[in-house]
C-alpha cells in the first residue's frame, strides 16, 4: 500500500559490485571500479526506484516514526474487496 525509503536506502536485485562483476566479466580491475560507481549513481539509490513509481516517498531517517504512524492511521480502516473463490484448494 505505501512503500517509503531513506535517502541513503539500496534498492536493487543485488549489490553493485555483484552486479557489475556479472555484466563487465572478464573487463579490468579499474573498469569494474569505475563501472560500480556508475552503477550506484544509476540504480542502487531510491530516487530511480521512486521515478519508476516502486517507492511512494523518500523520507528523512529522523520522519520516519511519524510517517509510519500516519501511514498506518490511514490503513486503519482498510477494505479489502478479494473477489469470490472460484475452488477451493485440495489436498492432493
Amino acid at each position: 500500500d505505501i512503500n517509503l525509503a531513506w535517502p541513503s536506502a539500496e534498492i536493487a536485485v543485488m549489490g553493485a559490485k555483484g552486479a557489475v562483476e556479472i555484466i563487465f566479466r572478464g573487463g579490468s580491475q579499474e573498469k569494474q571500479a569505475q563501472e560500480v560507481d556508475k552503477y550506484e549513481q544509476l540504480f542502487a539509490n531510491p530516487l530511480t526506484a521512486a521515478r519508476r513509481g516502486y517507492v511512494d516517498d523518500i523520507i528523512a531517517p529522523s520522519s520516519t516514526r511519524l510517517r509510519l504512524c500516519q501511514e498506518l492511521d490511514a490503513l486503519y480502516h482498510k477494505k479489502l474487496s478479494n473477489p469470490a473463490k472460484k475452488h477451493g484448494n485440495i489436498p492432493l
